[in-house]
């Protein structure tokens, strides 16, 4: 209850405050006193709002109050004069002396209310200049600055210091603080006049007014006007420059340059260009000119007779009461330039205008090559150019920009060119360069680190797993022949490869195809797609189709000041390719260190990684090419030409290489001799293993390692005419296999070429292996010879063991010899050492024997060599493996040769039918046995054995006509 009470208690209740104590408790008491200040706040705001809304009311109230005071007091002095003048009338006529002190009495009133309109006006002066102020009219409160001094001159209170003092000062003491108060104005209005030339978004008509309000306070000429306009508009250019980052961009900041710089020519064009007489303005006037000199006769000249003028104090005179007493020179007043006003001349203003541009452009291109470092992308770069070029392709610029640079240069000026082109070509290279730098850096550190990552698994004493990538580089094999979900495109069974770019023709199926392992295509991917990202950068500031048919020919009514963006793209091309180039060779000149820092140890696997990288990078890094080709590799008109001569079979006329195309195909002839250094120490390497362990078995001199190589020999049954006539049928032994060590040798070559891709190895890195090995196995064949006449202890030379080192020799030289590059066979070139070894051997042969073996010699060869040329086909040429026979009695022996398709196989190791049918055994079997030797095989059971395989060959002939894949008409056409 007492609660309750304590807070329904009023304000107004509250009498004696001794009885709240006597009635409430600490609590209540300190609840009620907050209620009663909150009470006390509330009605103080009330109070304020109040005042300040009825404030105008009281102060209108109270001079309303005020004039009907005085109103009635006068009609009440009125009433009283005029009472006292009809005493007067009634007393009789006035005198002359009555009179004349009348009108002295009326002239000495007209003086004193002739100066008060003046001390009133000068009372007022200034609140009118500070509103002049406020409102940017400066010219206004120039002219009235200007009818402040005459005012001081007409009082004379110019002269109210020391002892001669005025006696209105004297009587009115408050125009002491007016007369010092008066002396700051001039100073204000010059620094607001001149600090609004430094705007860019002000108006002609106000700049010409701030001009002449420069003019009349400080009587300066035209000329004069002229260069304080340049210099304020420079002091904008350099506080543009200089402005903190914060809130402002980069683009804003070069946009509002260029604005100041081509407004700074319009307004110099409007207020000081004066047209020649009988000349014309240009543009058919539609720009005006000449502002400041019509602005500055309107504010000095005199109002002509039977002209009315807005006059300063028109609108004080008209609503006050007390300033219809002015002096005439007064209310009349016009302000006087002591100095000619002079238009100026147009070579001064060339001249003037010419040395400030001049002046500007270096403060210009340094500022804004400052701003443009923090420009990082070209993107940005171009947004800005592109920002820029709408600024001047706006209508207000471009349809009078030309003629006001004629009238005012006398040349045209084109401000990206002149001004700006250059600057942003220089950061467009300089982030080209930096960015190619960054990406040349992390793309030696990605090459670095996969060299010694492969260089790593190599010395680890456990070999990585087969499906590690590491084991890809040195056993492509099982990278070839393993399964992934990336083999196919998810669309090959719908979308042909033609349909396809380049770049989408790059599955896992073409890689494996190329023999390119994960570690190349992750480089050459990681590589390519940096580029792709630079050049995607590149493109906003490259123009496209569209763009570039608008840039090279401009919208109809668009003016010469809309510059051609796309003028430097080739420059812009240029600068991205000799960065890219840059890239490519610091990449190149990486591998070079890389392998000549490591070459007597280093690791074929590095090795082959750097091979297989350089011969691929060109394919694979399509954006590589795009990069370095630029526009030129756009075009698709030579590919359809050569393909069209090509459909045609006629050679056609070499076209013509551009200067890009020649940059490329340098690129693609230096990573192809890189890559083929790197092919050149793996198959030194490789060549120098294997003819190693080949000499170890050729040199050996004791009998148990030279009947450990053997080989099964073949007896054939001859028949010779004896000197009686008669038949007599002999035995002979011959060669049918090479030696162990030599198959080894040729199988291990075939398998470690195999392993690295052997089908996408360079046809001239398998020649150089294969002549590096030649030329390795003749050294230690000659070196034999050496040794066996040098030593008397060494295994004397049998003619058996002649006849096997001379079919071993003579099947090594058919294998290994290659076919030049010309296409002519390597037999004219033969090596010399090869005829020597030959003779030597044939020298511990019997003469008559020799004579006999010689046919039956080569027909063995002949048919090893035709018989292993699929299961060595890495080592032998196409020619080798495409052996057509002459079909009938002729032909010596219908071997078990089977012809391969004459169009690029898939499968290398598959001997493919050309036809349907085979011949049968009775077929074989009715050819007339005399006409040839029929041979008599000694079959030799050794399934685990490198020979196997051509006893199989062998006994094909044998055994009766079955089904097998070899005789499948369908196999030879999937090749096709």
């Amino acid at each position: 209850m007492t609660v309750s009470t304590a807070e329904s208690l009023r304000v107004s209740e509250i009498k004696d405050p001794w009885v709240l104590f006597e009635r409430y408790n600490t609590e209540e008491i300190r609840r009620i006193e907050r209620k009663v200040r909150g009470e006390i706040e509330q009605k103080k705001e009330e109070l304020r709002q109040m005042v300040g809304e009825r404030y105008r009311d009281l102060i209108d109230a109270a001079d309303t109050i005020g004039e009907m005071r005085q109103c009635s007091q006068s009609v009440v002095l009125s009433i009283q004069d005029m009472n006292h003048y009809c005493q007067k009338l009634k007393q009789g006529k006035p005198n002359s002396q009555t009179i004349a002190k009348h009108e002295t009495q009326l002239k000495c009133q007209g003086k004193f209310y002739n100066m008060a309109a003046q001390i009133r006006l000068l009372l007022e002066i200034p609140e009118c200049i500070w509103s002049a102020m406020e409102s940017l009219q400066y010219l206004k409160a120039t002219q009235l600055y200007l009818l402040c001094c005459h005012l001081h001159g007409m009082l004379k209170l110019e002269t109210a210091t020391g002892p001669h003092c005025s006696p209105i000062l004297a009587r009115f003491p408050i125009l002491v603080r007016q007369v010092a108060t008066t002396g700051h104005f001039r100073s204000a209005i010059l620094l607001q006049s001149k600090s609004l030339l430094r705007g860019r978004a002000v108006s002609d008509q106000a700049i010409a007014e701030a001009l002449v309000s420069t003019m009349l306070l400080e009587d300066s000429s035209p000329r004069q006007a002229l260069a304080d306009f340049l210099l304020a508009r420079k002091s904008s250019i350099y506080q543009l420059l200089n402005q903190p980052q914060h809130g402002a961009g980069i683009k804003a900041q070069v946009c509002s340059l260029v604005e100041l710089l081509v407004t700074t020519l319009f307004q110099a064009y409007a207020v000081f260009y004066m047209p020649q007489e009988g000349g014309h303005k240009p543009g058919d006037c539609a720009l005006t000119c000449g502002i400041l000199f019509s602005t500055l006769e309107n504010v000095t000249s005199a109002v002509p007779a039977g002209e009315r003028k807005k006059r300063i104090l028109q609108e004080e005179i008209s609503t006050g009461n007390v300033f219809k007493f002015l002096p005439s020179s007064v209310s009349e007043f016009q302000p006087v330039l002591r100095t000619l006003a002079h238009p100026i001349q147009g070579e001064q203003l060339r001249d003037t205008l010419q040395q400030w541009i001049n002046t500007c452009k270096e403060d210009i291109c340094r500022g804004i090559s400052s701003l443009l470092v923090y420009v990082t992308s070209l993107k940005a770069l171009a947004a800005i150019r592109d920002s820029i070029w709408d600024l001047l392709s706006t209508d207000s610029i471009s349809m009078h920009w030309g003629s006001v640079c004629q009238c005012l240069l006398e040349r045209p000026l084109d401000v990206w060119e002149d001004f700006l082109q250059h600057l942003f070509l220089q950061r467009l290279q300089a982030i080209t360069k930096d960015e190619m730098e960054t990406i040349s850096d992390s793309s030696t550190q990605l090459l670095t680190s996969a060299l010694r990552d492969l260089e790593s698994q190599a010395t680890k004493s456990p070999p990585p797993p087969k499906g590690h990538s590491g084991h890809f580089e040195s056993d492509i094999a099982s990278f070839l022949w393993s399964e992934a979900s990336g083999d196919l495109l998810s669309d090959s069974a719908w979308v042909s490869v033609a349909q396809r770019d380049q770049q989408q023709q790059h599955s896992g199926l073409a890689m494996k195809t190329l023999a390119l392992t994960p570690c190349v295509q992750t480089f050459c991917t990681s590589l390519d797609t940096k580029l792709r990202t630079r050049l995607d950068d590149l493109q906003h500031y490259l123009p496209t189709q569209e763009k570039a048919i608008q840039g090279a020919r401009p919208a109809k009514g668009l003016a010469a000041s809309a510059f051609d963006r796309f003028k430097d793209a080739a420059d812009v091309e240029q600068s991205l390719r000799e960065s890219c180039l840059a890239c490519v060779e610091h990449i190149l000149s990486h591998i070079r260190s890389e392998l000549s820092s490591g070459l007597p140890d280093l690791d074929l696997s590095t090795v082959l990684f750097v091979a297989r990288l350089c011969q691929s990078m060109g394919d694979l890094c399509i954006n590589l090419r795009q990069c370095v080709l630029g526009r030129e590799g756009s075009s698709e008109a030579p590919k359809e030409t050569a393909r069209l001569g090509r459909k045609l079979g006629k050679a056609k006329a070499p076209a013509q290489v551009g200067p890009a195309q020649a940059k490329w195909d340098n690129v693609k002839q230096d990573l192809c001799a890189c890559s083929m250094e790197a092919y050149r120490i793996w198959s030194t390497a490789l060549s120098k293993a294997l003819v190693d362990n080949f000499a170890t078995a050729l040199n050996a001199v004791s009998p148990g390692a030279i009947l450990k190589t053997a080989t099964s020999w073949e007896e054939l049954e001859i028949q010779e005419e004896a000197e009686s006539g008669s038949s007599v049928t002999s035995k002979i032994r011959l060669p049918v296999q090479p030696s162990w060590f030599v198959q080894s040798l040729l199988f291990q070559l075939c398998l470690e070429v195999n392993r690295v891709g052997g089908h996408a190895l360079p046809r001239p890195t398998l020649h150089e292996l294969l002549k590096s090995c030649l030329d390795q196995v003749l050294h230690h064949y000659h070196s034999i010879t050496l040794q066996t006449q040098d030593k008397d202890n060494a295994f004397p030379m049998t003619q058996t063991r002649a006849l096997q080192l001379l079919f071993d020799l003579r099947y090594l030289c058919t294998t290994l010899v290659t076919r030049l590059d010309d296409g002519k066979s390597g037999r004219s070139s033969q090596d010399p050492r090869i005829q020597q070894v030959c003779d030597w051997l044939e020298g511990f042969i019997d003469p008559f024997d020799l004579d006999v073996f010689t046919t039956p010699f080569n027909a063995n060869l002949n048919r090893l060599s035709q018989r292993t040329s699929v299961l060595l086909g890495f080592l032998t040429d196409t020619e080798k493996q495409f052996v057509h026979r002459n079909s009938g009695a002729n032909s010596q022996e219908n071997y078990n040769i089977l012809p391969l398709a004459s169009s690029q196989i898939r499968f290398g190791l598959l001997p493919l039918s050309m036809s349907n049918m085979r011949n049968t055994k009775s077929d074989r079997q009715a050819v007339d046995p005399a006409s040839r030797a029929t041979p008599t095989n000694s079959a030799i059971d050794h399934s685990f054995r490198p020979g196997n395989l051509f006893r199989q060959l062998a006994n094909q002939e044998e055994e009766p006509a079955a089904p097998s894949l070899f005789k499948l008409s369908w196999l030879s056409g999937m090749s096709k």
